[in-house]
């Protein structure tokens, strides 16, 4: 096999049936208890938890293995405050213009409306980004190969590995969502908004199942100190980590 066409070891070990059946009805069982979650606690999420659940996500399959996507993980207030209100600009103007009478109809039983507190409440928004194409080291342009089904893949195997974390998720879709682009800093020319999932302890479970979510929304008095952006990389995943002290200042690297 060429260089160029190295791939990773494979790391698998074979199960008997009656382990190989029993590990698929325990994670059909834990994923039928996720929920969308709309009503979420202000109580932090470690950084590291995040983390690991977007690397999860950064293994999923794309075309061509060009691994389309890219990741911003948001916890900074002041930020959360501008993604909340031009979000809900949006939504005003679909709830009021641009929603057809039979979608409204679809939503009313939900009882949303154009208000996202939830943008503001949940520790952590994780806007999901498509990569139309990108410029190698050198400049050259390469174009992505079902970029759109790559990252749904992805966003699908993020929302598992965050509700196996414990944590509740909603999957938000103002359109349009090019102000992400803009806020966060990613380029229009070559990257969409997929979507903004909200992440973080339902507020239900946080006041009627603490000792069961514990483990996985610790509070952690470093998210207190830490510089003003991390990144959570590994050879699937980019994700820029915007921690709690500024907006402003952000940082990416490649492993």
């Amino acid at each position: 096999m060429s260089d160029a066409a190295a791939t990773i070891p494979m790391d698998f070990t074979p199960l008997a049936p009656a382990a190989s059946l029993a590990r698929a009805q325990d994670f059909a069982a834990s994923l039928s208890r996720r929920r969308t979650v709309r009503d979420f606690a202000p109580t932090p999420v470690d950084r590291a938890v995040i983390e690991a659940c977007l690397r999860a996500a950064g293994s999923a399959p794309s075309g061509a293995n060009m691994q389309p996507w890219h990741f911003v993980a948001v916890a900074d207030p002041a930020l959360k405050t501008q993604i909340r209100q031009a979000a809900e600009a949006e939504e005003r103007a679909f709830y009021e213009q641009r929603a057809p009478q039979d979608w409204l109809d679809a939503l009313a039983p939900l009882g949303t409306d154009a208000d996202k507190p939830f943008l503001e409440t949940a520790p952590w928004l994780i806007a999901v980004f498509v990569q139309k194409w990108r410029r190698d080291a050198q400049g050259t342009k390469t174009k992505h190969y079902y970029p759109t089904e790559s990252v749904g893949l992805a966003t699908g195997m993020l929302i598992a590995a965050l509700h196996q974390a414990g944590l509740g998720t909603l999957t938000h879709t103002p359109s349009p969502m090019g102000f992400l682009c803009d806020l966060l800093g990613r380029p229009r020319d070559s990257e969409r908004p997929f979507l903004l999932l909200v992440a973080g302890l339902a507020f239900t479970a946080c006041n009627n199942n603490k000792s069961g979510t514990a483990r996985a929304a610790q509070t952690s008095d470093a998210l207190d100190n830490v510089d003003a952006s991390v990144q959570a990389t590994s050879d699937q995943v980019e994700a820029t980590m915007t921690s709690l002290i500024s907006a402003n200042a952000s940082s990416r690297c490649k492993s």
